[in-house]
């Protein structure tokens, strides 16, 4: 026979409803069965779904929320609307942890260095770069070209070349975690821009020339299928880039409302 203790200690260990409403909704939408944009069903229809109370619903829509998997209508009805992960999502909150470890912006510099290389190597790498990652790189290149003569779009299109790159590299788990970073550092490196840009201290010309010079040695390395050079490419390439926006102050931290 079961004991007091023993009985309560067991219930104890159950999932609480409303963890078990939030496990079987995200499972659906992680799995795509409720697409972005969609909207859940409402919060009546999910309490005689699972057979639950509505502070079982709606704590489990609390808990989907803080997630950032639905944003919660509030109201009699209720329900939620369907928002899936993006990497914008795991940057903001990469930048969230660097910063509560107050952790310094040439760390994360060197993380982006020693990474996106790798990225690099493997689009060359690519059987069907001709077709994938490469007409990309070239197309942010035009643009690229165009914009020269405004230091802050010229960035904007340089840091979504390097976007382009790192989820181009073939490998779900790498864009996702080094797309994350340089989703990070490239914000910080816009506000430096900015600020250079407002003060009359624009980077030379010679410095945009020198980035989309090695743009095209590196599009041009990927399209050759050469890993070993695009990777010391993008290697050079980043190290110069970061020690002119100044990655070695050391007074610069990571920020993460720089990042939303």
């Amino acid at each position: 026979m079961e004991t007091t203790d023993g009985m309560r200690q067991r219930q104890m260990r159950q999932p609480r409803l409303a963890e078990m409403v939030s496990d079987d909704l995200r499972e659906e939408i992680l799995a795509g069965r409720i697409g972005q944009g969609e909207n859940l069903p409402r919060q009546e229809d999910l309490m005689a779904r699972f057979n639950v109370s509505g502070p079982s619903v709606r704590e489990a829509l609390r808990i989907l929320e803080t997630e950032g998997l639905v944003t919660v209508r509030r109201g009699n009805v209720g329900g939620g609307t369907v928002h899936l992960p993006t990497s914008a999502r795991v940057a903001y909150t990469l930048a969230l942890v660097l910063e509560a470890e107050r952790a310094p912006l040439a760390d994360l510099g060197l993380a982006v260095l020693q990474l996106e290389p790798m990225c690099a190597a493997l689009c060359a790498e690519r059987e069907d770069r001709a077709d994938t990652v490469v007409p990309e790189l070239r197309e942010v290149l035009a643009e690229q070209r165009q914009l020269t003569a405004d230091a802050p779009a010229f960035n904007r299109t340089a840091r979504r070349f390097h976007e382009v790159l790192v989820a181009g590299c073939g490998s779900a788990t790498l864009a996702l975690v080094v797309g994350g970073l340089e989703h990070v550092w490239s914000a910080h490196e816009e506000e430096w821009i900015r600020d250079a840009s407002a003060a009359g201290d624009e980077p030379a010309q010679e410095a945009f020339d020198a980035g989309l010079r090695d743009h095209e040695k590196l599009v041009a390395a990927i399209a050759a299928g050469d890993a070993a050079r695009a990777s010391r490419i993008a290697a050079k390439h980043l190290d110069a880039t970061q020690r002119y926006t100044g990655r070695e102050d050391a007074a610069r931290r990571v920020r993460s409302r720089l990042v939303r």
